[in-house]
């Protein structure tokens, strides 16, 4: 049986995904660390440990000058500083940087926040899971859909 594979679309970059985990839980970050790595999904990884820091990184300012722009942010909502609903807001308000996927990760399942969420353009809210191995196959269907399958605008050449 010949098994057809889907085309990479033209254009994509052969670069390692670059990800934005925004996420102040330093025990949380490690977890996503570990699980990205071992997924074995070409990615770089940075992670800001607040959304005010998350928004310089995105706009490049100060020390984030000659930052990536991700491919894709992986935002928690419980944050210090600026709260992650703020950090979504500003992200789909601002023209440059609207198009980066954002998914919510968080441990909130209160219905308001996911209504939020989506009204303010999350592509996609996931909720922290509760064990070890419930975080990696979470991770492994992150991986898939997000790094493997999608097409994601920023990695589109003169983006």
């Amino acid at each position: 049986m010949n098994r057809i594979l889907p085309q990479m679309p033209e254009g994509l970059r052969t670069r390692d995904t670059q990800l934005l985990l925004v996420e102040d839980n330093p025990a949380d970050a490690v977890l996503v660390k570990r699980a990205l790595r071992e997924s074995g999904a070409p990615h770089e990884l940075t992670v800001a440990s607040d959304g005010i820091e998350a928004m310089r990184y995105l706009r490049k300012q100060g020390p984030h000058a000659s930052a990536t722009t991700p491919d894709l942010v992986l935002l928690d909502l419980n944050l210090p500083g600026k709260a992650g609903l703020e950090v979504l807001a500003e992200i789909k308000a601002d023209p440059v940087l609207k198009i980066i996927p954002v998914i919510v990760l968080t441990s909130s399942g209160r219905a308001e926040d996911i209504t939020r969420s989506y009204a303010l353009g999350a592509n996609s809210y996931l909720r922290k899971a509760a064990s070890l191995e419930s975080t990696w196959d979470l991770f492994k269907t992150i991986e898939h859909f997000w790094i493997k399958l999608a097409a994601l605008p920023t990695r589109l050449e003169g983006v």
